[in-house]
């Protein structure tokens, strides 16, 4: 009734099939390059826009 193999063995097989990953090709936490990237513009804009706003204020 039940001819399936371990899950060991399936998991192993299933990873033996998959090709090799090339080091430096891929970024293995592409979501977190995101919102690292996200955090870091608007930081930066948001430093900008500060300065700007201080500025503009200072003029009057």
């Amino acid at each position: 009734m039940f001819n399936r193999k371990p899950i060991e063995e399936r998991i192993a097989e299933r990873q033996a099939g998959r090709s090799e990953l090339r080091e430096g090709k891929y970024f293995e936490h592409g979501p977190a390059r995101f919102v690292f990237l996200f955090v870091i513009i608007f930081v930066v804009l948001g430093h900008l826009g500060g300065l700007v706003l201080l500025m503009i204020m200072d003029m009057n």
